[in-house]
């Protein structure tokens, strides 16, 4: 009987591993197909003073995920993301 329940729990035990090495490898793929790549606007011109009208310029113009003012040099300018 004890041989039984040793084996039961050793398969247990084997079969917890893999389904948590299995899901952990599925996080993996998911934060990799997440991934946003910045690249500066090429629709935009001039400084970008507000985060909005880029935004919407981004996603509208240049079909990105999503827009946003950053400093560059000594303006700031018109970045985009897109999925990498």
């Amino acid at each position: 009987m004890a041989k039984s329940m040793k084996i039961h729990t050793s398969s247990f035990v084997i079969l917890f591993l893999f389904i948590l090495l299995v899901h952990s490898d599925t996080i993996a793929a998911e934060k990799d197909t997440n991934k946003l790549c910045q690249k500066r606007s090429k629709t935009w011109s001039g400084y970008c003073g507000d985060s909005k009208h880029c935004d919407q310029q981004c996603r509208d113009w240049e079909g990105a995920v999503h827009g946003a003012c950053h400093r560059q040099g000594v303006g700031r300018a018109c970045f985009c993301y897109f999925n990498c």
